[in-house]
């Protein structure tokens, strides 16, 4: 699996130790005593096993123990489940996504896209129309799959009631064709019991090693955090309450929360992970951030025909490594990789790990409301938008837009107009103070984002070069200004829709 790692407690391959006293390891593909036996033999264990599923996450439930934090030791404060509130009637798939089924989760530590399946929302068989489930699952897989992607799922909360047939889930596999799982870089499995083990040994038939190899389980919520960006995963509270009695009752009482060490300050040449502020402040004032201008430079020279640029993935040893040499000042060669893909990679990495998303989270609500604004009024809603954004955010907002603007104009090459460039960084850009941002969410977070990409020249364009007059008071600097200072233009005009090469040779620090 692309940029996985294998860790002592996560099980992977055929193999998936189910937590539950006693029962020690399922071998998933390896089931010595039940080859033999018929797929009705299996389709009755499989309904047995489900209704032990049922009856420990019965008696779990009855524990009584109050749940604590396993970080602070305080109570468990769990949200009430509830339906998207930006779900609109309209939405095509309504009837099913108001169960909050499906979820897209931000991007997991690989920079691929997260969804979730949650088995706790799905409502009983009868009151759920599963073949429109399946359409709704292809429906948002599909603005996706062109890209490398992830699912979790939340296997707790399937019981004899919801639970879809076998023929529906042997049905489903055989739909997605190769399309989907290329790109499917892990199934992540939560929670997995041993019907998820009689299953395997049903749809043995039909899996191939290859995809085999892309599901992973975590029997807690701590294993999968390791893999992805726990803070934007939005998981189930049934799922959080689960997670934590079972905790409780395998620890037998909670642990004393630990000491959180103090955080350390960041190296005087740290790059990623601290703000715009900070990176101007130790590099002479220079607006741009030296990794920003690092890799759009090697890109604008050698990558703007590369098929699928910033789609792909990369190899998390190899991210970490080139993170460590930009945050320890030392020099990076592309080159010596021999990975087109990498610095686009690295210049995601360093938007998401931003403290405060690039468009700040004082614009994320009125992002938002894009989708409300008339088609012909949307360029000027954006300009009035980014009026908003400190200079700083404008002037490197400016800078990256101008760059994807070019990436753009190429996609008769590198197949990424601005709609698929949208997908990609949307959120990237931008993403809420609170958890994740919803399913929904991502509408209205892409078409802003194509805006500020396809109309890069009149969204940035300085309001004198439009006849508007100059909105700048005595001590303020136009919008227009941050992108002089940060490229070192002069006023001199010049095509708003190419920015100037940035002067600095790609990968050396200042």
């Amino acid at each position: 699996m692309d940029g996985g790692g294998r860790h002592g407690r996560v099980s992977e391959g055929p193999c998936a130790r189910i937590p539950r006293g006693g029962l020690g390891t399922v071998c998933l593909g390896r089931p010595a005593r039940r080859q033999s036996m018929s797929r009705l033999d299996l389709e009755q264990l499989a309904e047995i096993e489900l209704q032990r599923d049922e009856e420990e996450a019965a008696a779990l439930s009855m524990a009584g123990r109050p749940l604590v934090m396993p970080t602070t030791g305080r109570p468990l404060v769990v949200p009430t489940a509830g339906q998207d509130p930006a779900l609109s009637m309209d939405h095509p798939f309504y009837d099913v996504a108001r169960h909050g089924i499906l979820q897209v989760a931000g991007e997991d530590r690989f920079g691929r896209r997260v969804i979730t399946f949650s088995c706790c929302r799905m409502p009983p068989s009868h009151e759920l129309n599963h073949r429109r489930l399946l359409q709704y699952l292809k429906h948002t897989l599909d603005q996706y799959v062109e890209s490398d992607y992830t699912i979790v799922y939340f296997h707790y909360g399937l019981n004899s009631q919801n639970k879809p047939s076998l023929s529906w889930l042997q049905s489903t596999y055989k739909e997605f064709d190769r399309r989907y799982k290329k790109n499917l870089k892990a199934l992540y499995i939560v929670h997995p019991t041993n019907f998820i083990k009689v299953l395997w040994t049903i749809f043995k038939p039909l899996i191939s090693h290859k995809f085999g190899k892309k599901v992973i389980y975590f029997n807690s919520l701590s294993e999968l955090r390791e893999h992805l960006k726990y803070d934007q995963l939005i998981v189930p509270p049934e799922v959080l309450r689960y997670d934590e009695k079972l905790r409780s009752l395998h620890k037998g009482r909670s642990s004393p929360p630990a000491k959180t060490p103090p955080p350390r300050p960041p190296l005087p040449t740290q790059q990623f992970g601290v703000s715009l502020q900070y990176l101007k402040d130790k590099n002479q004032g220079e607006l741009i951030p030296p990794v920003l201008r690092f890799t759009v430079t090697y890109l604008r020279e050698k990558g703007l025909h590369a098929e699928g640029l910033f789609r792909r993935s990369a190899s998390v040893h190899t991210i970490r490594e080139i993170q460590r040499l930009y945050n320890q000042g030392k020099p990076v060669n592309f080159d010596d990789y021999g990975d087109i893909h990498l610095p686009a990679v690295i210049l995601k990495t360093f938007l998401r790990e931003l403290p405060q998303p690039l468009l700040t989270f004082k614009a994320y609500e009125q992002i938002l409301e894009i989708t409300s604004v008339e088609s012909s009024l949307r360029v000027t809603r954006c300009r009035q938008i980014l009026q908003s954004l400190p200079e700083h955010n404008y002037a490197v907002l400016s800078y990256l837009m101008g760059f994807l603007h070019e990436v753009s104009r190429e996609s008769i090459f590198n197949k990424m107009n601005s709609s698929n460039l949208a997908c990609v960084f949307g959120l990237n850009l931008i993403w809420p103070s609170q958890g994740a941002s919803s399913l929904s969410a991502l509408v209205p977070l892409n078409l802003f984002t194509e805006l500020l990409i396809e109309y890069y020249g009149k969204v940035f364009s300085a309001p004198e070069a439009r006849g508007e007059p100059r909105a700048d008071t005595p001590g303020q600097v136009s919008r227009a200004a941050p992108w002089r200072e940060a490229t070192g233009e002069t006023d001199t005009p010049r095509a708003p829709s190419r920015p100037p090469r940035p002067p600095m040779a790609a990968g050396t620090l200042r």
